[in-house]
C-alpha cells in the first residue's frame, strides 16, 4: 500500500487515528527506509506518528523493517552488548565509553552504534575517538574484548536520513526510539537501552516483551544507555522476552558523591575514563552494579 494511505490511517489526530498493524508498520517503514516516499511524505510521517504515539505493533512492525536492512554485526565467541549511544551530554559527562571499556574488561564484545542528533551536546563517539577508539567503515566482528564504535549510516543509511529529519522539523520521530531497540548483531546479544521519561520505559518494555528481546532496560544518564553515577536507577532485565526486575532505584538522600571530571568535554571525560580504568579514580557504584547485571544476563543468554 502507498505511504498517502498510511498517513490517512495515522494522521487523523491523536483520537482519531487508527494503529497499524505490525505487518502494516513494517511495509510503511520499509518504504521510508529505502527512500521510495518523497521528503513532504517523509514529513507527514513523522509529524503524524509524533502526535499518535507508536503501538509496541507499530514499532515491532518498524524494527522487522529496520533489521531486515540492517548490516548486522557476525556473532561472536561471547554475546555482543549493544549500546545504542544518540543522546549525548549536556549537563553530566557522557560516560557510555567508560560502560563499554569495563564490560570490554571482562571479555565481553562490545558494539556502541550512534550519530550526533543535536548541535550542542557531546557524544560518545567523540570521546571514544579522545579514547583511540575510531568509527568502523564497515560492520565487522566485534571480539571478546573489544570495544567497536558503528555510525547509524554504516548500519543502515535510510536509518540514519530519517534520524537527520529532527534537524529540520526540530522533532523527535519513531527513528529516535526505534534505534534505542534495535539489533544490529547477527547471533546472542544483549542490548543495554534507557529512557528519559517514564511513558518511554512502559513503551519499551511492551516492545521489548513483543519481540522477545534479551535487553537490560533502565533511565539512563540523559538519555544515555549508562546508570547514572550518582544514584543507582531501577533496571530491568529482558530474556526473551521475559521481563524481570534485576535493581530497584536508589531511594533517599545520597551518602555521597563521586568524583567527576568538571568538564563535560570530550577530552576531559576521556581523561576520567582513563584514570577509572587505570584504578586511579573508583568505578561509580551505580555503574559497578550495571555491569554486575550485564555480565549475569549474557551468562544466561
Amino acid at each position: 500500500m502507498g505511504i498517502s494511505q498510511y498517513i490517512k490511517e495515522i494522521g487523523r489526530g491523536k483520537d482519531g487515528a487508527r494503529a497499524l498493524t505490525r505487518e502494516q508498520a513494517a511495509d510503511l517503514f520499509g518504504q521510508v527506509l529505502d527512500g521510495a516516499v518523497t521528503d513532504l511524505e517523509v514529513g507527514g510521517f513523522c509529524l503524524a506518528m509524533r502526535i499518535k504515539g507508536e503501538t509496541p505493533d507499530e514499532m515491532a512492525g518498524f524494527l522487522d523493517a529496520t533489521h531486515a536492512r540492517l548490516s548486522k554485526a557476525p556473532a561472536s565467541a561471547r554475546p555482543i552488548v549493544v549500546l545504542p549511544s544518540y543522546n549525548g551530554a549536556r549537563k553530566l559527562p557522557v560516560l557510555t565509553p567508560l560502560l563499554a571499556l569495563l564490560l570490554a574488561r571482562e571479555g565481553l564484545p562490545v558494539l556502541v552504534h550512534g550519530t550526533p542528533t543535536e548541535a550542542k551536546r557531546i557524544f560518545a563517539s567523540e570521546v571514544l575517538a579522545a579514547l583511540g577508539i575510531k568509527p568502523m567503515v564497515s560492520v565487522d566482528p566485534v571480539a571478546p574484548g573489544e570495544v567497536v564504535f558503528a555510525p547509524t549510516e554504516v548500519l543502515c543509511p535510510g536509518l540514519k536520513r530519517l534520524l537527520d529529519v529532527r534537524r529540520v522539523v526540530g522533532l523527535r520521530n519513531p527513528a529516535h526510539s526505534l534505534v534505542k531497540l534495535m539489533n544490529p548483531v547477527d547471533g546472542p546479544s544483549l542490548i543495554v537501552s534507557s529512557y528519559t521519561h517514564p511513558e518511554y520505559a512502559a513503551s519499551m518494555a511492551a516492545t521489548f516483551e513483543l519481540i522477545g528481546a534479551n535487553a537490560l532496560l533502565l533511565r539512563g544518564t540523559e538519555g544515555e544507555p549508562v546508570a547514572d553515577p550518582r544514584r543507582t536507577p531501577q533496571m530491568e532485565a529482558f530474556r526473551h522476552g521475559q521481563r524481570m526486575r534485576v535493581q530497584d532505584a536508589q531511594g533517599g538522600s545520597l551518602a555521597s558523591l563521586p568524583e567527576l571530571p568538571k568538564g563535560i568535554d570530550a577530552t576531559s571525560t576521556a581523561a576520567y575514563i582513563q584514570s577509572v580504568l587505570a584504578g586511579r579514580l573508583a568505578v561509580p557504584p551505580p555503574i559497578a552494579q550495571q555491569v554486575e547485571h550485564i555480565l549475569l544476563a549474557t551468562s544466561a543468554s
